[in-house]
């Protein structure tokens, strides 16, 4: 196999795409190479940025053919947001696409070789789908290519709302436009970006930890109308005066807004949350509905950012439950309760474990909010809660629902223990869903049903829905 050489323009068929979204393509030596915004059907010249043993990294230079897959991306922003990376492949590519990319996970990283998936099922909305948006201030303003051409035309370079460029988490791209929240989304962000502009406050700065305005999160309840507003700032508190006065601009513009609240954030990390929070218009919080409960999402709750994706996911994890109304269920990183409380009517019990003790919380209310008496909620770290055995009770169906980074290796060699007779595992990554599933069925488990569904069109990610039995 010969080695390609940094700084070395080749040529390349793209065969698929990777996780992560870029395109894959084979050198005539059969080196492997991964060409950023690259599309499978492409014939493509890309410069080799980075050479490793047995794969090299490179940008796209030219599309010398196009892909027959091929769209129109609707963003004028597309190509420099982090946002939308797949907003020029048609949607039936990108779901063929994610079902290979979750095929090829579980074969090459689980071993299981011969495993059949279910056809993706795709996302109710392909525009318009994302309830939430956490959009950025900024001091270092990034400069589209048309302001480029004149950069003294531009107002204020030291003041950007928007998300940021790809790969640029310092920077603020301050957005025209983004087409997957609802439209008001986008009009309360504009409204934001008019006043703020003229404020005498300055934008966070992420280097040298100066500066006031920080995030702007808008939520929707898209069954109920509601909508919530929360304005996440620094803590210098001469600026309380200024987020009350943005406050009640925002609710006389839009009477749609239900709820708005401020909070206080000291952290140097750039992350939409903060240690303090308060109040400014209506009850602090919005409900959703989903599969005919009520949920109250407050401004730091995790909720799934697609309601009508998030109604497929949780069809089908109830379902491959396989509930008959007599069993014990564990929701392990049960969240705020969403899952357990969907599964509670066809129930004898269920028991969520979350560490996160406001979330824990909110499950407790969303439960008494529904009249569910069969559910419980317990704060702790599973792995330390279950290490000692089925301590709640012995489970017949146990609900994992990790973050991204999956189960911890402890939490793998744990949950086999329990005994239950299903497991309903729920991810957001094939990478560590096939690593915690090649350990589970070691133990006793093998894979019945994989379900991926589409919660997020336009962008790399893709959830999973598997179903393990007790062997």
């Amino acid at each position: 196999m010969s080695a390609l050489k940094k700084k070395e323009v080749i040529e390349l068929e793209i065969g698929s795409l990777a996780f992560g979204g870029r395109g894959v393509g084979r050198t005539d030596e059969g080196m492997t190479v991964f060409v950023d915004d690259a599309l499978p059907g492409q014939q493509v010249s890309a410069l080799i940025h980075k050479v490793k043993k047995r794969y090299a990294e490179a940008r796209l230079v030219e599309v010398l053919r196009n892909s027959p897959d091929e769209d129109e991306p609707r963003c004028v922003h597309f190509g420099i947001c982090g946002g939308c990376r797949l907003q020029h492949l048609n949607y039936e590519a990108q779901l063929r696409e994610k079902g290979d990319q979750v095929r090829e996970a579980l074969r090459r990283l689980g071993g299981f070789r011969d495993l059949e998936t279910e056809p993706v099922r795709p996302s109710p909305r392909i525009y318009g789908y994302r309830n939430k948006m956490e959009y950025s201030f900024g001091h270092a303003r990034w400069l589209t290519p048309a302001e480029m051409q004149d950069p003294e035309s531009v107002p204020d370079r030291d003041f950007g709302l928007g998300l940021h460029p790809r790969g640029q988490w310092y920077r603020t791209l301050h957005l025209a436009e983004c087409h997957l929240p609802a439209p008001l989304s986008m009009e309360i962000m504009r409204e934001v970006q008019e006043i703020v502009s003229r404020n005498r406050m300055k934008p966070y700065n992420t280097r040298g930890h100066t500066g006031f305005w920080r995030f702007l999160t808008v939520r929707e309840g898209v069954r109920t109308g509601q909508w919530l507003v929360d304005i996440i700032t620094s803590a210098e508190p001469d600026g309380s005066g200024e987020v009350e006065t943005l406050a009640g601009q925002l609710k006389a513009a839009f009477p749609d807004i239900t709820t708005i609240t401020h909070t206080i954030s000291r952290a140097k990390a750039n992350i939409a949350t903060g240690e303090k929070e308060r109040v400014l218009v209506g009850p602090g919080y919005i409900e959703e509905q989903v599969g005919g409960l009520t949920f109250r999402i407050s401004p730091r709750a995790f909720f799934q950012t697609n309601t009508g994706g998030c109604e497929l996911l949780y069809e089908t994890a109830v379902g491959f439950a396989g509930l008959t109304g007599s069993e014990r269920v564990y929701d392990v990183f049960c969240g705020t309760g969403t899952i357990a409380l969907l599964m509670a009517s066809r129930a004898g019990e269920v028991v969520g474990i979350e560490r996160v003790a406001p979330a824990v919380i909110d499950a407790t209310v969303n439960a008494k909010l529904n009249g569910i008496g069969n559910a419980r909620f317990v704060e702790g770290d599973a792995t330390a809660l279950l290490r000692e055995g089925p301590v709640y009770g012995d489970p017949d169906v146990i609900v994992l629902d990790p973050p991204r980074a999956g189960l911890h290796p402890d939490l793998r060699t744990v949950i086999p223990t329990l005994g239950a007779d299903r497991i309903v595992y729920v991810s957001c990554n094939p990478t560590t869903l096939a690593a915690d599933l090649k350990e589970i069925c070691e133990n006793n488990y093998r894979i019945e049903l994989v379900q991926p569904i589409d919660m997020f069109p336009h962008t790399p990610h893709i959830e999973c829905v598997t179903l393990l039995v007790r062997d």
